[in-house]
């Protein structure tokens, strides 16, 4: 039986390689995700992570291997499972007010319209967006667009949230902007959430942990690191404080020095890393460094 809310166990995705053989994106991927979490994961492009995302979203399917959400194993996709692409993905011909209801309705088909309509609005002005109820997708600007895509997300209430690089194809300023908000609705509605990022700065801010996957082919989340940093945190403060900089040093080091050749635990599951226990974040791939880790 399930001990954690979510449980990935031993995910793996291969595909042809086009000459007669196979090509492993990654392999026996291995973790838990408790209620309420926010993870984030980060790794070099190819090593598979929006195909992971994919797969506990339900719109694709792992070779080998299962995931387990309250007890239940994912197959497809489910209303309990909420996902914000990097494209935003609006229905173009209804306004901003009814890309939210639509989803709302689908999710609480019982609800009268006024509930509906009134669930809707709370969330658009979770992202500052209650101005702008009755203009068309076509009408907003992009970073617009990405407050009702994660919006919608949150007001379906999906028991997982699967970000995939939201903010990628923001401006700094807008991302900025939006990810005060993202943190904002967060810490009201305490969702679990897992988020494909590049942006270790973001994933800081964001994370109880930080998951560090190694590189493809063949590629393992091989590190999952704390982030103890208390809550509330803010984007124009957090720097201030002593662990963000030891756990920026240690994320940059890992995936410029070690992200090739790191490998996770005997288990196969991710070494726990608190970087305030390592005393450089070179030394952390050092072999005495490694008692520090402790199993997942």
């Amino acid at each position: 039986m399930s001990k954690s809310f979510l449980e990935v166990d031993g995910l793996s995705k291969v595909y042809p390689d086009g000459q007669g053989g196979e090509l492993t994106v990654f392999e026996d991927i291995r973790f838990a995700l408790e209620k309420g979490e926010f993870v984030c994961i980060i790794g070099h492009s190819g090593c598979g992570k929006s195909t992971i995302l994919n797969v506990m979203a339900g719109l694709d399917e792992a070779t080998t291997g299962n995931i387990v959400m309250n007890a239940k194993e994912v197959i497809g996709p489910s209303l309990d499972r909420g996902v914000v692409f990097q494209n935003y993905s609006l229905l173009p011909w209804k306004t901003t007010l009814n890309n939210i209801v639509f989803a709302v309705r689908a999710r609480w088909p019982k609800w009268s319209k006024e509930q509906v309509r009134e669930h809707s609005e709370r969330y658009l002005k979770m992202v500052g967006l209650d101005h702008a109820l009755d203009r068309k997708p076509s009408q907003l600007s992009g970073g617009m667009r990405q407050r009702v895509s994660i919006a919608r997300a949150f007001a379906t209430q999906p028991e997982l949230l699967l970000l995939d690089e939201p903010f990628g194809a923001l401006d700094a300023l807008t991302r900025g902007v939006i990810q005060d908000e993202l943190v904002k609705i967060w810490e009201e509605t305490h969702q679990t959430v897992f988020m494909i990022t590049h942006d270790v700065d973001e994933a800081i801010l964001l994370s109880d942990r930080i998951f560090l996957m190694s590189n493809g082919p063949h590629a393992r989340i091989a590190e999952s690191v704390k982030v103890n940093i208390p809550r509330p945190r803010a984007r124009a403060t957090i720097f201030q404080n002593p662990a963000y900089h030891k756990t920026r040093d240690y994320l940059v080091d890992f995936l410029i020095n070690r992200s090739g050749s790191a490998l996770p635990d005997e288990d196969g599951k991710p070494r726990v890393i608190d970087p305030s226990d390592v005393a450089s974040a070179t030394e952390a791939s050092k072999p005495e460094t490694s008692a520090k880790a402790v199993n997942a």
